[in-house]
């Protein structure tokens, strides 16, 4: 299987200080892959350098096709969408209105945009329920869940989620991740950045550990689990 995105020594800098350092990554059409490690290690930066959100250097291709020249806008109309750490909701309009933004490319087919906002509301009931609330009244896991949601409804074809956990509730926590493993059914291809290493290596298919930047270790997200070190240093053995 041939990788859907492909990262070959991507490096960012913010001044004289590396943040990232020559990192290789890949993921493949429809698969889940994690990226995890501590506090600062350049997993954000790696997500929003990926996004074009940050100068690089490094080559990284969508599809057999290189990025080098896409800004933020183009890499959107690949089909590639990020959420943010910070959900980056407006909070004084609805939940259906948030989802409606989310739809920004696809606006003029708008039987196309009401069945993928409904289809959403399926995935999420509680969106539903709440579709006419402010999104700044939702709790922290059902922002999560419209923010999510929001994505969907643009039909990525990668979906990068930073920190999907943070913040949550630990029953809200099980419920994102298990929404996300649903997604796999979906074909979207997931790049999963996340400080919780074990919910997010039982859930991807592969993972990779970056610390001070550069990637330490790689592999099956299920044999990176049973990895001693791993398992001392992010899983509380």
């Amino acid at each position: 299987m041939s990788a859907f995105l492909e990262v070959k020594a991507l490096s960012v800098s913010y001044g004289k200080i590396e943040a990232v350092r020559a990192v290789d990554l890949e993921v493949k059409s429809g698969r889940i892959v994690t990226v995890i490690g501590p506090n600062g290690a350049g997993k954000t930066t790696l997500l929003n350098a990926i996004m074009g959100l940050l100068p690089s250097h490094g080559e990284i291709r969508f599809d057999h096709n290189s990025l080098k020249n896409y800004d933020v806008e183009n890499r959107v109309e690949c089909g590639i969408r990020l959420v943010p750490e910070r959900r980056e909701l407006f909070g004084d309009l609805p939940v259906a209105d948030n989802l409606l933004l989310g739809a920004y490319l696809h606006r003029r087919d708008r039987a196309s945009v009401a069945r993928s906002i409904e289809g959403v509301y399926e995935r999420f009931p509680r969106l539903a329920e709440r579709r006419r609330q402010l999104a700044s009244t939702l709790s922290g896991g059902e922002r999560q869940m419209l923010a999510l949601g929001r994505a969907l409804v643009a039909k990525p074809r990668l979906l990068m989620l930073d920190e999907p956990s943070l913040g949550l509730a630990p029953i809200f926590v099980r419920e994102i991740f298990q929404i996300i493993d649903s997604l796999r059914s979906t074909g979207v291809s997931i790049l999963l950045v996340e400080q919780n290493a074990r919910a997010a290596l039982e859930t991807a298919d592969e993972g990779y550990v970056i610390e001070n930047g550069s990637i330490v270790a790689s592999g099956v997200a299920s044999s990176l689990l049973k990895d001693s070190r791993i398992e001392l240093a992010y899983l509380g053995k």
